[in-house]
């Protein structure tokens, strides 16, 4: 560590002070380790035109952020984005390993500013002849997306959305975590790539994660990841990108953007087994210009081989199996603690209305759900409906549960219905041969599918995605077609 440059830093007093008006700031530390890091930061036309800091705790934490503070004023948003806890302690000459956590808080304090200026309307850069926005999960698929942007020759920023905070949720295995965030800066700076984190956890609070609970409280199976690309994440990020410059939003989806004449719609990638294109079917068609899929011809296998040949430390990262709130707690756990819906006994019924055992919750069920009925039959029982006034589940055979017609609510169709030749009910499920009898494109409050063969488990408040031959051409959600059971 040089003395000359910490003391030089520790004297700091130009810039420090309350933040000015208008400025955007960040803080990190506090009560657990006693040191605290504040920046706040003026922006004008894309430039850090004006940047003040304040601290507590060690001399360490004040040189630290002195110094990030020091590095970013007077230049780019984007060059800010790119400072991280390395560039401050090289502007320190090098702390020593028990101080090192004081370059770490300066560098939070730093882009926690930058986050807040990111979801404001601020422009924060001049339109680039090249420049696009890619999403960083922090996991293999979207770091080798932001791989290849770069190496074709583009100028790359990065950005993470932060979602979900809860100290119940294994922030590890989350997409949109605290830690994703970090995890997603030090990639993006391993590639010399500008990072900015994008806070949207209380609207998805709201929309998503309320939709969620209100949903199985209903009596629903809700998709709250075709929600949230749809309405929330996909839209902001967009968003993001016009005020940086950007022209694409790219990220690292498995799926594809064809044109059929008329426009661009959304079709599967190349590996059947990775195709996320459901999961994006309510995106609206007005974005599809704005992104781009650069695995769109890659299979999971030949992903990570890049990652691996490229020595992103990300190359054998697990994937996530859950919803990014579910992480390490589970559905139950979740919907006890966040909705109040614990165990509650009720009945299962048969089909006629006859009681034939009990349950725990009716929450706890999805039609056509199998396992966890628990109650003896000759031949295998799945749920065939769930009740929310009654708490009742209604349970029957295979046979009882396959339907030929689908009932969604909520549609919208982006090409007449006349186009429409199956429908996707299941992410991971293959599409069935379907029809829209006479539907115009457009939203409709209620549409009626008709199946060509009959589906097994079609479960109200899941995605029913339509498709015209490869192409994403409506949705909608599904309603239940059984009548309500009385206990």
């Amino acid at each position: 560590m040089s003395k000359e440059l910490f003391e030089q830093y520790l004297e700091e007093e130009s810039r420090r002070g309350p933040a000015p008006a208008g400025a955007f700031s960040g803080a990190a530390g506090g009560a657990a380790c006693g040191d605290l890091s504040r920046i706040s930061l003026v922006v004008e036309d894309g430039v850090v035109a004006a940047a003040r800091f304040d601290t507590e705790g060690c001399g360490a934490t004040r040189a630290a952020t002195a110094a990030a503070v020091d590095l970013v004023c007077g230049g780019s948003v984007l060059r800010a984005a790119r400072v991280g806890v390395e560039e401050v302690d090289a502007a320190l000459g090098g702390l020593i390993a028990p101080k090192r956590h004081a370059a770490q808080l300066a560098a939070d304090a730093l882009h926690r500013a930058l986050a807040s200026a990111a979801a404001s309307s601020e422009q924060l850069a001049e339109l680039g002849q090249r420049r696009v926005l890619v999403a960083l999960s922090g996991g293999v698929d979207s770091a080798v997306a932001a791989l290849l942007e770069r190496d074709r020759g583009v100028e790359v920023v990065g950005v993470t959305v932060k979602l979900w905070a809860d100290p119940k949720t294994d922030g590890a295995k989350a997409c949109c975590s605290p830690e994703a965030v970090l995890g997603a800066r030090a990639l993006a700076h391993s590639l010399d790539i500008p990072h900015l984190t994008l806070d949207l956890e209380e609207e998805f609070r709201r929309r998503v994660v309320a939709g969620f609970i209100t949903g199985y409280a209903a009596g629903r199976t809700p998709n709250p990841c075709i929600l949230c690309n749809g309405e929330v994440r996909i839209a902001a990020m967009v968003d993001l990108a016009d005020r940086l410059g950007a022209s694409h939003l790219v990220t690292g989806h498995y799926a594809r953007i064809v044109d059929d004449g008329d426009g661009p719609l959304l079709a599967a990638g190349s590996d059947e087994a990775k195709d996320q294109s459901y999961m994006l079917a309510a995106l609206p068609t007005a974005l599809l210009g704005r992104l781009r899929f650069p695995l769109t011809e890659l299979t999971k296998p030949e992903v990570r081989g890049i990652a691996t040949r490229n020595g992103l430390a990300v190359a054998r990262k697990p994937e996530s199996q859950d919803l990014c709130f579910l992480a390490g707690q589970g559905k139950r756990g979740f919907l006890r603690r966040h909705g109040g819906l614990g165990e509650r006994e009720g009945t299962v019924l048969d089909r006629s209305g006859r009681q034939i055992g009990r349950h725990s919750g009716h929450h706890q069920f999805t039609v056509g759900q199998r396992r966890g009925i628990r109650v003896s039959a000759p031949e295998p029982l799945y749920v065939l409906a769930t009740d929310a006034e009654s708490n009742a589940i209604t349970v029957g055979t295979r046979e009882e549960l396959e339907t030929r017609k689908v009932r969604i609510r909520d549609a919208v169709l982006h090409r007449d219905g006349a186009s429409v030749d199956a429908v996707k009910l299941r992410y991971h499920t293959r599409p069935l041969p379907a029809s829209v009898p006479s539907a115009g494109s457009g939203r409709h409050e209620r549409l009626d599918l008709e199946l060509a063969e009959s589906f097994a488990g079609a479960s109200p408040g899941q995605t029913a995605v339509l498709l015209a031959g490869e192409a994403i051409v409506g949705h909608g959600t599904i309603v239940a077609d059984l009548p309500k059971t009385g206990a």
